[in-house]
């Protein structure tokens, strides 16, 4: 009875954290595309005050899209209990 409770526990708790993951992911992904892309969108007020990207923009973007990338594949794989 304990086991089965323990188990079911540890289920929705990797159930939440692959949630959580998936939406963080998700989220960093967006950042990334925004600082990669910036300078294409357009006519929008926050590229008027930051003016064009520079290169360090661009890494901190494409690192974004690298993380953002590596938590919706750990929300995808589960391993929160190896």
């Amino acid at each position: 009875m304990f086991e089965e409770y323990e188990k079911k526990k540890r289920k929705q708790v990797a159930q939440m954290k692959s949630l959580m993951d998936y939406g963080m992911g998700l989220l960093i992904l967006l950042v990334g595309f925004f600082f990669l892309f910036r300078a294409r969108l357009g006519t929008i007020p926050l590229n008027e005050k930051l003016g064009e990207p520079d290169t360090l923009e661009k890494i901190f973007g494409g690192l974004c899209l690298f993380y953002g990338a590596w938590r919706i594949y750990r929300g995808y794989k589960k391993k929160y209990f190896r």
